[in-house]
């Protein structure tokens, strides 16, 4: 149900609807990378907790390019991660 009366408006409207869409997907799909790292690291196995590690950093780094999340909080997140994988070395 759209409110706005002008033209515009109503487009922006739509627009940020689909926009927003794609963040919310993106951004879930950043913290199910970040969940199977975490899953990785629990089941032990070395190759696959470095490949979780590299999906994770590289969907975090995509959110915070496409201005999903802040920079800040991408690099605080992947430093979290680092930091996890290299405790469990």
């Amino acid at each position: 149900m759209i409110l706005a009366n002008i033209k515009s408006a109503i487009k922006r409207v739509k627009v940020t609807e689909k926009q927003t869409l794609r963040n919310r997907a993106a951004k879930s799909e950043m913290k199910t990378t970040i969940r199977r790292f975490d899953e990785a690291m629990q089941s032990g196995d070395a190759a696959a907790t470095d490949k979780a590690y590299l999906t994770a950093v590289s969907t975090v780094d995509h959110a915070a390019a496409k201005g999903m999340i802040h920079k800040n909080a991408a690099a605080r997140k992947k430093a979290q991660l680092a930091k996890k994988r290299a405790a469990a070395q």
